[in-house]
């Protein structure tokens, strides 16, 4: 597990989209996190308060959060000054970068010498097995997309915090590094050799008899030429009892790939279901969840009622309107328990 509470690292980030990881962890875990640390260059903000490493500390800080990305994934040399001055502070760092920590000598050599961890959150476990399809106890969500960055981690998140109001057991089992960050653990999915995908998701969501949920952050899509494998090998090992099928309304393509339209909501359920059948041959779908971001509220409203009476299934925004529909399906399917 990642110590925390949190110290964020924007940098010197000029975009939004380069925070977004640090955002996901402000957004959906506020209580872990103390502040954020700005370069001079810096111009966005994630709206929490301005620290440097000794002031993080002094709040109560222990580990800083390099939730950024930029083009390769690489630690520009100011970063690298900085993660070494957040080590002096006192600092655990974690990074979420393809540019590993260990990698870098100095880093590794004043980590271990301050008696410091360091967590390359893009770096799988070692030794992980071979998937083997075996029906293990327990229940566990899985959330699937019609493309790429359509919502998933926000629904699994979103419906962890609605079972657990509700006092059902219910844990996010994180695929990607922000989902990482937000869990403090996880399997990052997208750096596993191939052969091990579905292993990986059997370690991650593992046997439990508690009659709560495991809830795995979906990954990619079985309809998108460069990610179906990694949908497919968490289809196979999550061996989920529910599916929750995730969309964005009005994507004019799947993402990275101009002309190659999105499937269609009915086909990609189809097809998500038959595959997850190999090992859970009774899975069944319990919602649709829509990012309707770029949709107006009557046109939302709109495209909810369409997916509904395509599918029959209950379909919200999970940030707009919540997922209380989608969780009265579950629990009603499932026969859960309202007792943790």
């Amino acid at each position: 597990m990642i110590p925390h509470p949190y110290l964020l690292y924007l940098g010197d980030s000029t975009d939004e989209l380069s925070v977004k990881t640090c955002r996901g962890v402000a957004v959906w875990r506020p209580e872990l996190c103390v502040g954020e640390f700005r370069g001079p260059r810096c111009t966005v903000t994630l709206g929490l308060p301005h620290l440097d490493f000794a002031e993080a500390v002094e709040r109560g800080a222990r580990t800083l959060i390099l939730g950024i990305a930029n083009a390769g994934g690489v630690m520009a040399p100011q970063a690298v000054e900085d993660v070494l001055a957040a080590l002096k502070a006192g600092l655990n760092v974690a990074s979420g970068l393809h540019d590993r920590l260990f990698g870098h000598s100095e880093i590794k050599a004043a980590a271990e010498a301050l008696g410091l961890e360091l967590f390359d959150v893009r770096e799988p476990p070692p030794h992980l097995p071979i998937g083997n399809g075996r029906r293990r106890s327990g229940r566990r969500l899985l959330t699937v997309g019609t493309d790429c960055s359509v919502g998933k981690m926000y629904t699994t998140l979103a419906l962890e915090r609605e079972l657990k109001a509700r006092g059902v057991a219910a844990e996010f089992r994180a695929t990607g590094q922000t989902g990482i960050f937000i869990a403090g653990s996880g399997i990052p999915i997208d750096a596993v050799v191939a052969d091990f995908i579905s292993g990986a998701a059997e370690i991650l969501s593992p046997e439990r008899s508690d009659d709560g949920w495991d809830l795995v952050e979906g990954q990619g899509s079985l309809f998108h030429p460069s990610f179906a494998g990694v949908s497919l090998g968490l289809l196979h090992g999550s061996q989920p009892d529910a599916l929750i099928l995730c969309h964005e309304s009005g994507r004019p393509h799947m993402r990275g790939l101009p002309g190659r339209p999105l499937p269609d909501l009915k086909t990609c359920l189809l097809a998500n279901l038959e595959a997850a059948k190999l090992t859970s041959p009774d899975v069944l779908a319990v919602g649709v969840a829509l990012n309707t971001s770029h949709l107006g509220p009557e046109e939302a409203h709109r495209a909810c009622r369409e997916a509904e009476d395509l599918l029959g299934l209950p379909c919200q925004d999970p940030i707009a309107t919540g997922v209380d529909r989608i969780a009265d399906r579950l629990l009603a399917c499932f026969e859960t328990s309202a007792a943790a």
